[in-house]
């Protein structure tokens, strides 16, 4: 029985959710609702026991000193609650956690447990990919769901992959069953510079949040940290003529595919969140400018809360990466025909470029330790 003392009655309240792992390429997804809950200073009430769902040779403890006792962090799955505030008050749950070895129908009805207690009324699940898609454009970012009413209403891909599958895909489809309208943004972060964190993926994915839910999220450093990130993967790139050259050949297919589409449907929703932002929609805290989903950058090693477990224990807090340095990014692999086609078939469903796989709930995965694996969602 889930018992929520102490948690206030929420206001159309949306859970929004990430798990690091095979659905999270470059940390963008996990690292976006880390700033959400920094940002709008999520107070945790809840934490799956880590002993029914994580194998702990996997994701392992950490012990350090608390005042010269020692103590044990457990990876687990948190949940916070944020309160925004303005004209249109809304609440939020935001559940980040790592994705589970074990029992994932059991930790789905657990979280959707969460959900039916405090009245949510749609689930929006965050992703990333890796995929054939240049650094120096716009982070593709699709919405997509199993709801086909849902994806009418809310101009949504309804999904048609089949394939191997990861826990956004399953907590997806767990929702539909369960009647509770769910969304999987997935944003598509270039294979060949997949090392966490990726700020401009990151960004990506809270405008595309922002405009879903109609609310205005404050960006705080993340616009800057994506900015510079783009300008340290310029400069990296810039000194390899073959990576130089493909992302070049990138650059082309991609102008080349949206073309025909002007978009213009792009740019009515940035003048639509510049008119929320100039207004001071929702949303408590500092805000940045526009922050469309094309600001450049990604990957600069100072995001707050990027890379960092969700932890039982811990003490929430979320400090930049002092280090500053940058990792070179790996040359291309070369691709045969046979590649090519296997990728055509399997990304059909999204709109994040290249997808080696995929799963119920959206178009295709990466790894979050930024190695490339060939699966998806």
């Amino acid at each position: 029985m889930i018992e929520l003392e102490g948690v206030p009655e929420l206001i159309d309240p949306v859970m929004v959710a990430a798990f690091e792992g095979w659905n999270d390429a470059g940390d963008a997804a996990s690292t976006a609702v880390a700033h959400l809950e920094r940002e709008w200073k999520g107070e945790v009430f809840a934490a799956l026991d880590a002993e029914d769902y994580y194998d702990f040779q996997v994701n392992r403890p950490t012990v350090w000193l608390d005042g010269g006792v020692r103590r044990i962090t457990w990876p687990t799955t948190r949940l916070s609650v944020v309160r925004v505030g303005g004209e249109k008050p809304r609440d939020l749950v935001l559940v980040r956690g790592i994705e589970p070895s074990m029992r994932w129908r059991s930790f789905c009805n657990e979280l959707l447990g969460f959900a039916h207690e405090l009245g949510v009324e749609m689930v929006v699940i965050l992703g990333a990919l890796l995929g054939d898609t240049p650094h120096t454009r716009p982070v593709p970012v699709s919405g997509v769901t199993s709801d086909p009413d849902l994806a009418r209403r809310m101009e949504l891909e309804e999904t048609r992959y089949e394939g191997p599958t990861g826990i956004v895909g399953i907590l997806q489809e767990a929702c539909t069953h369960a009647g509770v309208p769910a969304v999987s943004l997935w944003a598509a972060v270039p294979h060949y510079v997949s090392q966490p964190p990726n700020p401009k993926a990151t960004l990506a994915l809270l405008n595309r949040l922002e405009d879903l839910i109609d609310l205005r999220i404050p960006l705080g450093e993340l616009a800057e940290d994506a900015r510079a990130w783009q300008l340290g993967v310029d400069q990296l790139a810039s000194e390899d003529s073959e990576v130089a050259e493909y992302v070049q050949t990138l650059e082309e297919a991609r102008d080349t595919a949206e073309l025909p589409e002007a978009s213009g449907e792009a740019i009515a929703r940035e003048f639509e969140r510049y008119l929320r932002r100039r207004d001071g929609g929702p949303g408590p805290g500092p805000t940045a400018g526009p922050g469309a989903p094309g600001v450049p950058g990604a990957g600069q090693a100072g995001l707050p809360g990027a890379g960092g477990h969700a932890a039982e224990g811990g003490d929430g807090s979320y400090l930049r990466d002092p280090s500053g340095g940058r990792t070179r990014p790996s040359k291309p692999p070369r691709r045969g025909a046979e590649d090519r086609a296997d990728d055509r078939d399997e990304g059909r469903d999204g709109k994040g470029g290249r997808s080696d796989g995929g799963s119920d709930g959206g178009p295709g995965d990466g790894s979050g330790d930024g190695g490339r694996e060939d699966s998806a969602e």
